[in-house]
């Protein structure tokens, strides 16, 4: 089985990654695009030359492994990609054999996450719109980030049950410190997370904002809702 975990960023994708990287059945794969992502669109993400000097640059190759053998002698793989690093161009054939799953986040989580570690944040940064895009070339699963914080073993074993997977109780713990398949951009963005064992509790309520990060919340909100309406429920 090849699962391919589509969302935006800050969207409890790396705790997802460490979930099924938990389990003894399956290997990882951190963002396999994103080094293609950033040698073509020119983006300037922190550590862009680290990113491109330690990763696959060419997306006909990340395409080819991600359509090709599972690594680790594992009989399952999940990848976790980043919608909007799919350009126009990009190979998407290899999607098709696989289990295409979106995980989504409220917009205004996502906002308030993000504009955290970056400033002058745009729609096209927080991927809901191209998210929406690879959901209409590929279809899937759609599951919720509030829903599985809310409930993480309950979500963990329908979401197992909607890909015909068996649930595995590893899924709810891993180790701290991060993961060996971690992208070098860890160190940037995955501080909260290495720091983790399990899935953070409950989230509160919607962040309060305003001025442009609101608008771009509103924005983006359209794409958010055209997902939630398919999201397997609670």
């Amino acid at each position: 089985m090849k699962i391919a975990m589509w969302s935006g960023p800050r969207n409890l994708s790396t705790a997802m990654m460490y979930s099924f990287g938990a389990r003894s059945d399956f290997a990882i794969w951190d963002e396999p695009f994103y080094a293609a992502y950033l040698s073509k669109s020119g983006a300037n993400h922190p550590m862009r030359d680290e990113i491109m000097a330690a990763h696959e640059s060419d997306p006909a190759m990340v395409a080819a492994m991600c359509s090709g053998s599972i690594p680790d002698g594992k009989p399952n793989f999940y990848m976790k990609h980043m919608g909007l690093h799919m350009l126009d161009g990009f190979p998407m054939d290899w999607a098709q054999d696989c289990i295409n799953v979106h995980l989504i986040r409220h917009p205004a989580r996502v906002v308030a996450s993000y504009g955290a570690k970056r400033d002058e944040v745009t729609l096209d940064d927080i991927g809901f719109r191209q998210q929406v895009e690879v959901f209409d070339k590929v279809g899937g699963v759609v599951i919720d980030s509030h829903d599985i914080r809310d409930d993480p073993e309950g979500m963990l074993r329908k979401l197992c049950a909607t890909v015909d997977l068996p649930f595995d109780p590893a899924m709810l713990h891993w180790p701290s410190d991060g993961h060996k398949s971690d992208g070098i951009w860890a160190s940037h963005w995955y501080g909260a997370v290495h720091r983790s064992t399990g899935f953070a509790g409950a989230e509160g309520p919607l962040p309060d904002l305003d001025g442009e990060a609101a608008k771009l919340s509103n924005d983006a909100y359209e794409f958010y809702a055209q997902l939630s309406d398919r999201k397997i429920s609670p």
